[in-house]
């Protein structure tokens, strides 16, 4: 049996009385494109700081690729692979498009930039910049100051700074999140072409999206696993029409 590339055991995360996650237990193999879906409140940005160690479960354990990585900071879990977007833009918004991915580059790189070297020392790590600028259609905006980009623009240089360290597990936290319907239709084919290697979770609130690009469908209501399975399924499963698609039909 092939090693999965995230394996989630009993996970629960606790706000004082608030038990955001409720013992979710999850397999996801590798290469798997999987949606986490569910309404405002049911713990999925939680569950996503679980998984890349930005909070602490209050119980259960987390393994990527067979390393168990309940207690590793999240540096750690860089290390083995993982990458992850955010609902708000996380960018430098005065510097270019270049030096962000640059930037990103070097920090999963064991080469570290040298205070008194020039950085045209460094040809690897801007090489490798510009061929994931390549990857998510900005090579042509390398120079321009991020802040100038559309809110569309800036979300792909953040798929980018994603893929940077050439990640092996993406969680995508609402990467379409205030695009317009010509940039969603952009950013699906976007994450569409990704290298299929690359395993990605992904919260989504726009069913369109989530339909597209995943294989299966997780949803979690009060923090709890209430559906999971193929999207055509769980589209058609009577609990999910009913407290998260508003009587969508198959």
């Amino acid at each position: 049996m092939p090693e999965l590339a995230l394996s989630l055991t009993g996970l629960a995360m606790e706000f004082g009385g608030l038990r955001a996650v409720d013992g979710v237990t999850l397999a996801v193999s590798p290469g798997e494109r999987r949606a986490i879906i569910g309404p405002n409140g049911a713990g999925k940005t939680t569950l996503f700081s679980l998984i890349s160690g930005e909070q602490r479960p209050s119980a259960g354990t987390i393994a990527m690729f067979g390393h168990d990585v309940t207690r590793q900071p999240s540096y750690r879990r860089a290390a083995l692979g993982l990458a992850r977007t955010y609902q708000i833009t996380n960018l430098f918004p005065r510097l270019s498009v270049l030096d962000n991915c640059v930037l990103a580059v070097q920090a999963l790189s064991p080469v570290k930039f040298h205070l008194h070297r020039a950085a045209r020392r460094y040809p690897h790590v801007f090489e490798r910049a510009q061929q994931v600028l390549e990857s998510v259609g900005l090579a042509v905006k390398r120079d321009e100051i991020v802040r100038t980009l559309s809110h569309g623009e800036q979300r792909q240089l953040e798929i980018g700074l994603a893929l940077a360290g050439s990640p092996r597990i993406i969680l995508l936290d609402e990467p379409t999140a205030g695009l317009s319907p010509a940039e969603s239709q952009l950013m699906t084919a976007l994450l569409k072409g990704l290298d299929p290697a690359i395993t990605l979770l992904v919260i989504e609130h726009d069913m369109d999206v989530a339909f597209a690009l995943t294989d299966r469908i997780t949803v979690l209501h009060y923090g709890r696993i209430v559906a999971d399975g193929l999207a055509s399924d769980v589209k058609a499963n009577p609990l999910v029409q009913e407290i998260y698609l508003g009587g969508m039909t198959a």
